[in-house]
């Protein structure tokens, strides 16, 4: 986590005072065109290690950067000119060639290693403007999500000394990055992310419309609880930058990794506590393929969408599928597509009672229990879903909850509520959530609750690492839980069999089912405590007296 190093966290923050003070003070302006300058950056550093390690196995790799490019207004006219006509005469070929040479643009030219040596730094800006980035919005090619949600997008940096201020910040952080990597063990780093939830903080309006980006270690907790395999639908309905989808993908390909392990070869955990492995680079084009064509993610924020198309192809997803879209909405009509939903939908804030698909039948503009609801129909029968939801759901007794609750219950194998600390998305907000694990079309007999304490980070808005954390154990207890074996309530997990549940008003929440173990304590008579004040009254009497015989 950026935010953890804190050499890494001045560089952030030198870059966000570099925009601020060079005109640009909307955060979210300030994220999008960070996140453009990092995406620059990033796909020309793995254009290069996949060109690296197509030498080595003796593959053959194209690159991005190869070949020619024709600006979208010069198109028409250049498939035009690579057409000699009948009877061209020498002059007439010359002059084609000429005018086609001119309107080419040599890719080579539009990689970040070449742009950061442009001199002087007005060019630098002006071949960024004019071609580096017409090129980054059309990188995957007509027809394509990524290219069909970038049209829109507007390169904003106003200076040259800004660009050229910002690119020197960022070859520092990669600097930085490669540095921490080695020695932390932090093989993928959510770099965009990262930026993202450090500047959040500077809005204002932060957490007005429930938006805030998971912890990563609380993602890759869900993770371990769903545990999303090759070849599964995985999909986030309101997924921001991807944080969901992009850890679905590292935990299928580290589980892939560990299939491939050598005899005594290990994979050591983080510091988090879970493996998580790079090693996407070796997987075959089939897999890879399967791979990206089982991650879908939506949210109606068009510049969450563009910052999350280019956040998982920072980490090598070509063709992400990602789209703008209100999975509450009327237009949305996708059901039963997915064997996975990993989620952190919108806390709070209520949905125009007339937008609301008619699929869903809770009686309520609240989103959080209208996308709980959604998640449920966007399951497939036997899908699994691992999603957060504030602690409020868990016990609410407007009849909404209740409903959303029993649905759950009723009509779902609910598996698992996990409560969590109050302070998981501090600075930003500090109401305490819940992991809800469900499987679509089971039968809840019995549900697992844990009580969480500590998440392995301060509970303040420092959130500095500290020693305890519990998510190693969870995951531990997850998988070698047993509902057939006695529960213990005084413990911090325990099994509840859904009759009490129903018994309950489906109430979920975990202090509802733990016993509490109270110390028996023995007072004394009320005659024996009145005579020790007795005692003591006559004592401290007789030390005033004595006082009151020092100072005659």
């Amino acid at each position: 986590m950026l935010q953890l190093n804190a050499k890494l966290k001045a560089l952030i923050d030198k870059l966000w005072d570099r925009f601020w003070s060079g005109g640009i003070s909307n955060p979210l302006s300030a994220i999008e065109q960070i996140t453009y300058l990092l995406f620059m950056k990033q796909m020309d550093e793995l254009d290069l290690k996949r060109q690296q390690d197509a030498e080595f196995t003796g593959d053959t790799y194209t690159s991005r950067f190869s070949g020619r490019y024709y600006l979208p207004q010069d198109r028409a006219r250049a498939q035009e000119l690579e057409q000699p006509k009948d009877n061209e005469t020498a002059a007439e070929r010359k002059a084609r060639e000429d005018e086609l040479k001119r309107l080419a643009i040599d890719k080579a030219t539009l990689r970040w290693s070449y742009v950061k040596e442009i001199t002087p730094v007005a060019d630098m800006l002006t071949h960024v403007q004019t071609k580096v980035f017409p090129f980054i919005k059309d990188l995957n090619g007509d027809g394509s999500a990524f290219t069909r949600h970038m049209a829109n997008a507007v390169f904003i940096i106003p200076s040259a000394n800004l660009l050229q201020g910002a690119i020197q910040i960022i070859e520092d952080i990669f600097i930085e990055i490669e540095r921490d990597a080695r020695d932390s063990g932090h093989l993928h780093q959510d770099i965009q992310g990262d930026v993202y939830e450090m500047l959040l903080n500077e809005i204002s309006s932060a957490g007005k419309n429930g938006q805030f980006r998971t912890p990563r270690h609380i993602i890759k907790l869900v993770s371990e609880l769903v545990n999303p395999q090759l070849g599964h639908r995985i999909c986030d309905p309101a997924c921001g930058t991807a944080g969901f989808l992009l850890d679905a993908y590292q935990y299928i390909v580290t589980q892939l990794a560990v299939k491939k392990a050598k005899k005594g070869q290990t994979f050591a955990a983080d510091e988090d506590g879970f493996i998580r492995t790079s090693v996407s680079g070796q997987l075959t084009q089939d897999t890879k393929d399967i791979l990206e064509q089982s991650l879908h993610g939506y949210d109606f924020d068009s510049t969450m969408v563009r910052l999350a198309l280019m956040n998982l192809m920072m980490h090598g997803i070509d063709n992400p599928r990602v789209d703008y879209q209100d999975t509450l909405s009327k237009s949305f009509t996708e059901e039963g597509d997915y064997d996975i939903i990993m989620a952190n939908p919108p806390f709070t804030g209520s949905i125009d009672k007339g937008d609301i698909n008619e699929s869903l039948q809770l009686n309520t503009t609240k989103t959080e229990l209208l996308f709980t609801e959604r998640i449920f129909t966007l399951l497939k029968t036997g899908g699994t879903a691992g999603i957060i939801v504030p602690q409020g759901v868990l016990f609410g007794s407007s009849g909404a909850f209740v409903e959303a609750r029993k649905k759950l219950v009723e009509e779902a194998e609910l598996k698992a509520v996990i409560s969590l600390p109050s302070g998981v998305f501090k600075p930003y907000a500090g109401v305490a959530t819940a992991i809800l694990v469900f499987t679509r079309g089971g039968k809840t007999e019995h549900t697992w609750f844990y009580n969480l304490a500590n998440d392995g980070l301060s509970l303040d808005d420092k959130r500095q690492r500290i020693e305890g954390s519990q998510l190693p154990d969870v995951v531990a207890k997850w998988k070698s839980r047993d509902p057939k074996e006695a529960s213990d309530r005084k413990a911090n997990h325990f099994f509840v069999p859904a009759k009490e549940i129903r018994d309950k008003s489906y109430d979920l929440s975990f202090n509802r089912y733990s016993e509490v173990e109270h110390d028996e304590t023995v007072y004394e008579e009320p005659k024996v405590i009145l005579q020790k004040l007795r005692t003591l009254e006559d004592k401290i009497q007789e030390g005033i007296t004595e006082l009151e015989g020092i100072l005659k």
